[in-house]
Formats: C-alpha cells, sequence, structure tokens
C-alpha cells in the first residue's frame, strides 16, 4: 500500500483516538458517540493490518 495512503489512515486513526478521549472527558459523555467513534477507529486499525 502507498506510503501516503498509510500515514493519511494513521493520521486518522490518531484524530479518532484524541476525539474518543476528549468525549470520555466532558461531563457527560455521549456512550453512543464513544461507540461510533471506536468502530470507525477499528475499521482503520483493520485496513492498517492489511498493509
Amino acid at each position: 500500500m502507498e506510503s501516503s495512503h498509510v500515514t493519511a489512515l494513521q493520521a486518522k486513526h490518531e484524530g479518532l483516538e484524541r476525539r474518543i478521549r476528549e468525549e470520555m472527558n466532558r461531563p457527560a459523555p455521549d456512550g453512543t458517540m464513544i461507540q461510533a467513534l471506536k468502530r470507525q477507529k477499528l475499521r482503520i486499525k483493520e485496513e492498517l493490518s492489511f498493509t
């Protein structure tokens, strides 16, 4: 896989991780939002594992 594509996926993965942390640190975290972000992060991780 192209290194620029891998780099983009890694950046998205890191961004999702940051958004998950931010949401979890809020006074009233949105569980549905956290689940959706984690699913997106997992898909990216799986795609990275095939590289």
